[in-house]
């Protein structure tokens, strides 16, 4: 297993600069400890990335951790200095789907070593590493059984999932199978964006619009379409996390109440239990949002105990993500300590 290339400079550049509250004075090198209201706080990023390089092979992609030829060794080392020096104690793995197009064979496959694999290093690294489980969403019964195998078997805390599987959203009946399987398991899913090809046109130019538009709206749409056809009534023990702060979704939830009250004719003919922005606040949500406000927003929509530290790390947009929590103004301490790790670690069974 390899970790996607970090931009490894602006992290450190970006975690020595931080201080303010929580920080800590402690040698070059040093691990970084958290404190909150004089209190050690152990920090869990719900949010970090890594690739398999020969899993990837199988689906005749090549990694850019491949191309710059890193092993795990030097790579997992440099990963755990970055984790020191921003304050990170424990990282969640994920995997972004790359084989949803994948035949069932290969795809199986594809599975197989990436969960094997991030079990290994996670048991390598017990203290600091955690992860989810891929899945071939593809076929909904084997990404059930996929879910189940990782939990139980392999120890993996949940899966991580895209936020479209090819052309079908999530709240297609298909899925349903895996749905109610990781509602019987009780564990996390983890949903990341994988933008909107559909509008790929619009988003040519400046700017990365692909990414910067195309990955926050992926998943609001992801996030309403389970909303509105029933998919959170029918399986209401659902642990969802979505990336990003949940897109745009929790900045605009309101409209979604009001389009059915403007023009009720719109309705699926789905008779939701409650009002649409409800939803809202029994999914879970990254911190990763960009500045004090839209942190102090996100939590006025969904609740501060819906929040969890995301760095989405080795890419760099948040790369003082534990100062970001630490130095938003209308926080408690025990907001603060629920963001940087207590709900993650209780969501994730990290009791250690």
């Amino acid at each position: 297993m390899q970790f996607t290339p970090c931009h490894l400079g602006v992290f450190a550049a970006a975690s020595e600069q931080t201080g303010g509250p929580g920080a800590s004075t402690r040698p070059r090198g040093a691990r970084r400890e958290v404190i909150v209201g004089g209190r050690r706080v152990r920090t869990i990023d719900i949010h970090a990335h890594c690739v398999v390089p020969e899993a990837q092979a199988l689906l005749g992609l090549t990694t850019p951790a491949t191309r710059f030829g890193q092993g795990i060794d030097e790579v997992g080392a440099e990963r755990l200095r970055v984790m020191d020096e921003q304050g990170i104690d424990v990282e969640a793995l994920s995997i972004n789907p790359t084989w949803y197009l994948a035949e069932r064979d290969v795809a199986e496959r594809v599975v197989s070593i990436q969960n094997e694999r991030l079990a290994e290093y996670c048991a390598s690294h017990p203290d600091r590493f955690v992860a989810f489980a891929s899945v071939a969403l593809q076929f909904p019964d084997l990404a059930a059984r996929q879910l189940e195998h990782g939990v139980k078997e392999l120890g993996l805390r949940g899966a991580a999932v895209g936020a479209t599987v090819a052309d079908a959203e999530f709240a297609d009946p298909k899925f349903h199978p895996f749905w109610a399987k990781a509602e019987e398991l009780g564990v996390l899913i983890f949903i990341h964006p994988q933008g909107t090809p559909d509008v790929a046109r619009r988003l040519r130019g400046n700017g990365w619009l692909a990414n910067t538009i195309g990955n926050p709206l992926d998943t609001t749409i992801a996030l309403s379409h389970l909303i509105f056809e029933g998919t959170l009534d029918r399986f209401p023990g659902l642990k969802l996390c979505s990336a990003h702060g949940g897109g745009y979704l929790p900045s605009y939830a309101a409209r979604s109440d009001y389009a059915l009250r403007v023009h009720p004719e719109m309705d699926t003919g789905v008779a939701l239990r409650k009002r649409p922005s409800d939803y809202l606040r029994q999914m879970y949500y990254d911190t990763l949002v960009f500045t004090s406000e839209a942190l102090r927003h996100l939590a006025a929509e969904v609740g501060v105990g819906q929040l969890m530290l995301g760095t989405d790390h080795p890419y760099p947009w948040q790369s003082a993500s534990v100062d970001h929590i630490l130095q938003a103004e209308g926080f408690t301490d025990d907001d603060r300590i629920a963001m940087l790790g207590a709900t993650a670690g209780s969501v994730l069974g990290i009791t250690r």
